[in-house]
């Protein structure tokens, strides 16, 4: 498997990996009605906009199977919370992976490849917001060094309430 940038081109494959993975990782935590209607060629033109204003730092990591093709992704920007100096603080805005390469650490290739951006552009710290119920994922970044600092935010948008808490850490990837 490669990182790489994405490309427009990749834009239906994300919108596939970011569908399906909301559709796994969500069940049970969103309302399933809301997950049914998730459509990824309903999501494609909005990946191919936000691949299209990428700004280094900002950008879009693709993970890349040889056999799969596009399998995960990540966004990467300086932070957009009001409490933080986007000068030092960078933010992973996203990160999905295709819910069958779960637990075979291609999450971690994505997460070392987002974090490795930040650093390189200047970052001293790098935040992400997390569903509160989503252990899986609060135990995935757990174990790679992240922790929650305390602030939470509810985030009403699809018409139904979905509290996020921020977890912080180093730009260090070694530490």
């Amino acid at each position: 498997m490669i990182v790489r940038g994405a490309t427009v081109r990749d834009a239906d494959a994300l919108a596939v990996v970011h569908v399906r993975t909301w559709q796994e990782a969500y069940r049970g935590k969103v309302p399933q009605e809301y997950l049914d209607q998730l459509d990824p060629s309903q999501r494609g033109p909005g990946w191919r906009q936000w691949i299209e204003q990428d700004r280094a730092p900002a950008g879009t990591l693709v993970l890349e199977h040889q056999h799969d093709g596009v399998v995960g992704l990540i966004n990467v920007s300086p932070s957009r919370d009001a409490d933080t100096d986007p000068r030092l603080v960078g933010e992973i805005q996203a990160v999905y992976l295709l819910p069958r390469f779960w637990g075979q650490g291609a999450g971690r290739l994505l997460m070392e490849a987002g974090m490795r951006r930040l650093a390189e552009a200047g970052y001293r710290e790098i935040v992400l917001w997390v569903l509160e119920t989503n252990g899986r994922a609060r135990r995935f970044y757990e174990s790679g060094g992240w922790r929650a600092d305390g602030s939470k935010k509810t985030d009403d948008s699809r018409g139904f309430p979905m509290v996020e808490v921020r977890y912080r850490r180093t730009a260090d990837i070694d530490s």
